[in-house]
């Protein structure tokens, strides 16, 4: 919603600025698909020479993220928190059981509670390899704890591969705006011996140019980067949470505690209340018995 409106109000002040201030939009919108092929054409051609097919994808769904925002609310927060309860406690009660359970998370009873956290091939991976190391008797539960974190800058770094992209895109948007200003220079330069009339609205249709590559550059794309680098960001914190109860556990912390540490490892902004997640673990546990 935010990013609609946010879209709608550098349009409706930039071009209701120019109109209040007795500027003409014929000449704009005269040059605008000529200008516009050039330097989208151009910033398109340029981004499919500096991505592979699996960022021009991952672009693709990332810039959803503008408009949708976060994949994890504080429900999925508090969720997950249950969720890694109930495991942990099968796991100190009866180790065989919770095999069945990380072995096969797409049938368990456990992780079938929270679908959307079980449609989440990263989260249910991430949860069920690190209890899977658990039960190898780790010696050294920092080990793990390393392993995890570089395992997670690694995702990080991959889910921010469009952001990088997009703004690398909106770094280049003046240059090609100058280009194609430029070229609207020449243009002009060949009919140098038109009527002053004339040569005004060649010169003022070449500066659509450098006016079309600085507001795509400023006032969407760069937002655009930044957006979605501040939503995979504040994602991460979802897999980070695991990590740190998962970790709290291997170092024998009671069960409450763990869960504590995850909760306490929330963004503050999503973090569910200690008491309605003390009530969704009661409840998580009266379904159990």
């Amino acid at each position: 919603m935010f990013g609609l409106i946010g879209i709608v109000t550098i349009f409706a002040m930039v071009f209701g600025g120019y109109l209040l201030a007795g500027g003409k939009m014929g000449i704009i919108m005269k040059s605008l698909p000529f200008e516009m092929m050039m330097i989208g054409g151009a910033a398109i051609g340029a981004f499919l020479i500096a991505n592979d097919k699996h960022v021009l994808k991952h672009t693709g769904k990332d810039i959803k993220k503008v408009f949708k925002g976060p994949k994890w609310v504080s429900e999925d927060y508090r969720d997950l928190l249950c969720l890694l309860s109930e495991l942990l406690k099968v796991a100190r009660q009866s180790p065989i059981e919770l095999e069945a359970h990380i072995e096969e998370p797409d049938t368990s009873s456990i992780f079938g509670k929270y679908p959307k956290i079980q449609g989440d091939t990263e989260a249910v991976s991430l949860i069920c390899d690190t209890l899977r190391s658990g039960s190898m008797n780790y010696d050294d539960p920092h080990q793990v704890e390393e392993i995890l974190e570089k395992r997670l800058e690694a995702k990080l770094h991959s889910d921010l591969h469009s952001s990088h992209a997009l703004q690398t895109v909106a770094d280049g948007l003046p240059a090609l705006g100058i280009v194609a200003a430029v070229l609207g220079v020449i243009k002009t330069m060949g009919s140098i011996d038109q009527p002053p009339e004339v040569l005004g609205k060649l010169i003022g249709g070449a500066l659509v140019g450098t006016f079309l590559g600085v507001f795509l550059a400023y006032g969407l794309v760069a937002p655009f980067a930044s957006r979605v680098r501040a939503v995979v960001e504040e994602d991460s914190h979802f897999y980070k949470l695991i990590r740190e109860v998962l970790v709290a556990n291997l170092f024998n912390h009671p069960t409450n505690m763990c869960i504590e540490v995850g909760r306490q490892n929330a963004p503050s902004a999503i973090r569910p209340s200690f008491g309605d997640l003390a009530e969704a673990l009661k409840q998580t546990k009266q379904d159990a018995a």
